[in-house]
């Protein structure tokens, strides 16, 4: 189901995807039906989404029950994140610090999510990273 190939989606594509992946997999009309009833385009819309996203490699056709084909995702969700956010970084210079200092500033990032964060960091990383700050620090307070 993971594929390595980064495939670019666009915001409907993802609200499609989003309805693939809560089904598993579905025809057309499954994954319209589970759209959300504000945002449901018309059948017929849904159905062209779903062909796009087929030529993209995004999802493939798995049987044919009737008149209608059963579509399975190629691509996970983690990694159709991962794509939106490393675009997303792509256009702040490759860096995270200011989408980091916005999400803290607007009240999107609490505490407990900067301590989860920092468990995901690799231990020699952090540690190497805690002794330069320590360094830093101690070198500044001399001068003083």
């Amino acid at each position: 189901m993971t594929q390595k190939k980064q495939i670019k989606l666009t915001k409907f594509e993802m609200e499609m995807m989003d309805a693939l992946w809560q089904l598993g997999s579905g025809s057309v009309r499954e994954i319209h039906e589970q759209l959300p009833l504000k945002k449901r385009s018309a059948y017929t819309t849904v159905q062209t989404i779903i062909r796009r996203l087929e030529d993209k490699g995004a999802v493939q056709r798995v049987k044919k029950i009737g008149n209608a084909f059963i579509f399975e995702p190629l691509i996970t969700r983690q990694s159709a994140h991962q794509r939106l956010i490393n675009e997303l970084l792509e256009l702040f210079g490759g860096s995270a610090r200011p989408l980091m200092a916005h999400l803290a500033e607007s009240g999107k990032l609490s505490l407990e999510d900067i301590r989860e964060m920092e468990s995901l960091l690799p231990e020699a990383d952090f540690e190497s990273d805690s002794k330069d700050t320590r360094k830093a620090r101690n070198t500044t307070s001399k001068r003083k």
